[in-house]
């Protein structure tokens, strides 16, 4: 396991794990990757991307499936354009999530990494204040709780009394809470040795969900709750795209806000200066969504 120094805290880069076959939605994604579908008006992609700038990450790794990484790279480049420096990498065989923090070793270096699922939305007032927190912890893991009715759907945390954290399981048939585990993880630097050192599940994956118990084993994880303020959506079915997609909309006209706008979120983290966002709306003076970045110039 590497020697790292926790004294002098290394910079966060954050993972998007985007390579998965999205069988659920067959068969609207025999054609094309699932994250690069749309929820209302911006690719999938755009949400957890903005996740990762709101938690003050710009340097970001996205794992693909080999069949769409030249349409991930036509879509969002090299990231200079949001000030953000953007990699590419395939993950050739679905092997499970925690196999994306080995494919991004070279990538992650020394440096902690935040993974996020290509296929989760999370929005709420104060989610960047929670996600900055979540980075800025020294050393361990740090994962959220999300009250939810179908638990055994997803990663599940158990507490104690005291909301000490006992247990997690992986879709469990009878789960012990309410609480999924959403698919954001902060991790410092040992992750990469802990996911090379876990066995594949009966499903022939290597879980998440037993990178996070070694964690917890070395009482070293994490577990904080997403209050009402914030909103998670796992789009990996139809019905969970169609209601994201209900969410943003009625959301941006409400408010008069929107949820996802890269560029909007590049600037108020001041990745780039106001004329660069002039000319991004410039190029999309087309567009409801150009329109929107203009009108906050």
């Amino acid at each position: 396991m590497r020697n790292v120094n926790r004294g002098n805290k290394e910079k966060m880069k954050g993972i998007i794990l985007a390579a998965g076959k999205g069988t659920r939605l067959y068969p609207i994604t025999q054609a094309i990757s699932k994250p690069l579908l749309p929820i209302y008006d911006k690719p999938m992609i755009y949400y957890p991307l903005s996740t990762l700038l709101l938690a003050g990450i710009s340097e970001i790794l996205f794992i693909v499936a080999p069949d769409s990484i030249d349409a991930y790279r036509s879509l969002l480049g090299d990231g200079s354009r949001i000030g953000a420096k953007f990699e590419y990498a395939i993950q050739p065989v679905a092997r499970g999530i925690a196999d994306a923090l080995i494919i991004g070793e070279d990538f992650i270096g020394d440096d902690d990494v935040c993974l996020i699922l290509g296929d989760n939305i999370f929005c709420g007032q104060n989610l960047s204040n929670v996600l900055k927190k979540a980075g800025a912890q020294k050393g361990g893991a740090t994962v959220f709780g999300y009250e939810v009715k179908n638990p055994c759907e997803f990663g599940v945390v158990e507490f104690d009394k005291k909301k000490n954290v006992i247990s997690l399981e992986e879709k469990p048939s009878e789960p012990k809470s309410n609480y999924a585990v959403p698919g954001i993880y902060f991790y410092d630097n040992r992750v990469i040795e802990i996911a090379k050192n876990i066995k594949p599940s009966a499903r022939g994956e290597l879980e998440i969900t037993e990178v996070n118990k070694k964690y917890l084993e070395m009482g070293q994880l994490r577990v904080q709750l997403f209050g009402r303020g914030i909103t998670w959506f796992d789009t990996g079915s139809p019905d969970g795209m169609l209601e994201a997609t209900k969410f943003v909309s009625r959301s941006q006209a409400k408010r008069g806000r929107y949820i996802g706008c890269i560029e909007e979120i590049a600037w108020q983290q001041g990745l780039i200066s106001k004329a660069k966002l002039v000319k991004e709306s410039k190029n999309l003076r087309s567009t409801a969504y150009g329109k929107y970045i203009n009108s906050l110039c």
